[in-house]
Parts: structure tokens; sequence; C-alpha cells
């Protein structure tokens, strides 16, 4: 078998590193590739299969991972209708539009044969190609339906090179700390590659048989590699819980709280344990569902932090939070240029033009690396320079925009816990405020008692 060339060229090369420098160290705060080695080595036909609940960041983020190559993607179709410019930038990153029944209605079908052609081509020439089986991204951290695209793809190219080609399917996962939020945490976690040359000989007479058995395993295998919280009725209270009281808990097993890797470990045994205890004591489990759904409102209305009915921080602390943030006020207004605007205008943007939560990150990070990023450092190198006469301090201020932008972003983050944690020494003794403290200190007792802590 002859492979074409699947090293990317310079050009490609030179925008991947300007687009993953942005992604890693300035729009998350940290990444983590986790069993990179599971990653076939290049030229190994391998078609990566990964949860979706992000929209553009998760092909994004296994792209930035993979580095060695020029992947394709086979991703949702209205993605590439944003807008024109979004259009063009996804083909140029190696994404390719595939269109669904459910969405684009099945005139459009016909369009996916082209897609499939070019990615069963460069499948059998050793190439590397993504896809998400749920078809459409979840807005929770749960595993969808899995369509069955991905194999049909695989088994056309096998059967194209006669079944003499062996292709991998490779699980992975993308988990967040929190799927719109700027400066947080990402990882990429790659499962075992699954050789489908096993299954070749018995496909022939039994395709459909054999689909549904590889499907049913590679979804049992991303389901292992993530977090799936599969009780969806109960979802945004355990989701709360997980958040809140499972922080607390992996806390006091030693874990680190801040390696998001870990807490992945973490999150699956303590969501593990709250379903277990659920299925045999389902009344108790509703109870403190109940619980932690009156919390988690409560929170909200009175506008405050779920930490500070815990921690519950003293006056003075919080005052001297607030005198700090007074006193660096002045580098917190010089590095909201640009910053501001790279916030405000994707999120106006995102807001006239999709209702759809998770596509905010795809606002935020493509409209500023392709559009505004480069335009408000033109304009920053120039406003500094017609300032000071000096371009050795215009180039200073222009090196120093991403650290300004994450300065920015921490500070603001600062800002609104303080103004939160104020409303709280101003409602904690309130009629609600005491309410609610004794709503979650309830909460807490019960978890206790369930996780067998004293």
């Amino acid at each position: 078998m002859s492979q074409k060339n699947n090293k990317p060229g310079l050009i490609y090369s030179i925008f991947k590193s300007y687009l993953r420098f942005t992604h890693n160290k300035v729009y998350y705060q940290k990444t983590y590739s986790i069993n990179y080695e599971n990653i076939p080595a290049d030229g190994t036909p391998v078609i990566v299969v990964s949860n979706h609940q992000n929209c553009l960041n998760d092909p994004l983020g296994v792209l930035f991972t993979i580095r060695d190559r020029k992947p394709h993607f086979i991703t949702r179709a209205d993605v590439f209708a944003i807008h024109p410019i979004a259009n063009k930038f996804l083909r140029s990153i190696g994404l390719l539009p595939a269109f669904r029944l459910d969405y684009e209605g099945e005139g459009a079908l016909g369009q996916n044969d082209e897609t499939f052609k070019v990615t069963e081509r460069e499948l059998v020439e050793g190439r590397t190609i993504i896809m998400f089986p749920e078809a459409g991204h979840q807005d929770k951290r749960w595993l969808g339906h899995f369509s069955q695209g991905y194999l049909k793809l695989a088994f056309e190219a096998a059967e194209m090179d006669n079944f003499n080609t062996e292709i991998f399917i490779l699980p992975s996962c993308n988990h967040y700390t929190n799927y719109t939020d700027i400066q947080g945490q990402f990882m990429v976690k790659f499962g075992e590659p699954i050789s489908l040359k096993p299954y070749y000989e018995r496909y022939k007479s039994k395709p459909r048989t054999v689909k549904r058995e590889i499907n049913a395993l590679v979804k049992e295998k991303i389901s292992a590699l993530m977090l799936n919280i599969e009780d969806l009725d109960n979802y945004d209270s355990i989701d709360y819980i997980r958040t809140t009281y499972g922080k607390s808990y992996a806390a006091q097993k030693g874990t680190d709280t801040n390696y998001l890797p870990d807490m992945l470990v973490s999150d699956k045994e303590f969501c593990k344990r709250l379903d277990e205890f659920n299925r045999e004591n389902p009344e108790q489990a509703a109870a403190i569902y109940d619980l932690a759904s009156r919390e988690k409102e409560g929170v909200k209305k009175l506008g405050i932090r779920s930490e500070a009915l815990e921690k519950r921080s003293s006056a003075i602390c919080t005052l001297l939070k607030a005198l700090l943030a007074i006193v660096f006020i002045e580098v917190y207004i010089f590095s909201l240029w640009p910053a501001l605007f790279l916030y405000a205008i994707p999120k106006l943007m995102h807001k006239k033009m999709s209702t759809d939560i998770m596509f905010l990150g795809t606002y935020y990070f493509a409209f500023n690396v392709l559009f505004f990023i480069p335009i408000f450092t033109i304009a920053t190198l120039l406003i500094t320079f017609f300032s000071t006469g000096s371009w050795l301090l215009a180039l200073a201020h222009v090196a120093l925009l991403p650290l300004l932008a994450i300065i920015a972003c921490k500070y603001t983050k600062f800002i609104v816990k303080i103004a939160r944690d104020l409303r709280w020494l101003r409602s904690s003794a309130s009629a609600k405020g005491k309410e609610l403290q004794q709503l979650h200190d309830e909460l807490w007792k019960r978890l206790d008692i369930v996780f067998k802590k004293k």
C-alpha cells in the first residue's frame, strides 16, 4: 500500500502553532493529554472516536493534541453554516461536514457521499480521521446514542483495499472543568486502539451484526473513559453535588482538586457510589436530590458562591480581598484592552446568532483567533507606537497581550467572587440566608452518611 505524505505543510504548521498557543495557553488555564502513547504511529489508518459535549471545542482539543499529522474531522454540518469565514476556517484545518436527517433533512444526506469518499481514500492511505458518533453535541456530561457512520466508513475503506489494510478505532473522550468558562481546564483521554482486522471475515457475511457488536464495544470503552452521568432525571442535582460536596470529598481523600485528570477519576468514583446508593435507597436518594436542587436554586437567587455555605469566610478576610483588588485596579484597567472586546464581541455575536449555549466556546475561540485577535493586535501596535513614538514599546505591548488577557480574566473572576461573598455577608443573617444555611447543613449531613464520613 502506497501512503501519501501525512506530514502537514509549513503554512499549516505555523497556523496550527498559533491556534494551539491561543487554545492551550490563553483560552484554557491548563490542557492535558492522557494516554497519548495509545495513538497509533503516524501512517497507521485510524479513526479517533470521541464523545461530543462542546461543539467546535471538542475537535479543536483533539486537533491540538495530535501534533505530528494533519487529521481530518467529520463533524455536524450546521457548524459550517455559522459564517462563511468559519466555513473556510473549518475546512482549512481538516474538518468536513456530515449531514444528518434530523437536522439538515433527507435531501441533504446525499452530500455525505462526497465526504465519505474523501475520508475513505485518506484512511486507506494512512491518515487519521476523527469522528463524533453522537452526531450532535450533548449539553451534559453523558453519552448519547451512537450512530454507526464511523464503522460504515471504516469497513468501506477496508473493502476498497480488498481488506488488506488494518484499520484501527481509537476510543477517546474530552473532559472540561466548565464548558463555557475561559481559563478553565481541558483534557483529552485516549483508550486502547481496537483493530478491525479480526472482524473482516465475519463482516463479509454479517456486516450489520459486526457493526452493532463493535459499536457497543466502542461506546462501552468511551463511557469508561469519561464522566457519564446516566441518571438524566436527577442530572442537575447530581452534578451540583459533584461540584460541591464531591470536591470536598476528593480533597479529604488526598486528591489534588486542581489537577483535572485526578478529579475525573474521583468524580467517576463519586458518581458511581451515589448511583449505587440511589438504586439501593431510592427514597433517601430522592430526598438528597431535592435538597441539592433547592440549595442550588437558593444560591442562584441570593447571587452567592456555593463554597461560602461551607467555608464561611470571615468579614475581615473578604474585606482584605476587596482591598487587594482596589490596590491592583490600575493593572486591571490596563489589561482590559483589548481583552474586554475579545470577550464581549463574540458573546454578543453568539446571543444574536445562536440559542445553543454549547456554541459559546466556538464563538469565543474561532472568531477571536481568526478575526479579532489579529485586528486588535495590529491596532495595539499602531496605537502604542503613535502614543509613545517607540516601536520597541509597541512590540513589547503586543508581546504582553496574552498575559494581559489572562490577568483580565483572573481579576474579573476574583472580583466576582468578592462581590458574591459580600452578598453572603449581607444576607447570611437574614431569614432566607439562615434557611439556606440550614438546608446546606442538612444536605451535607445526609451525604456524610452516604459516604460514611465521620
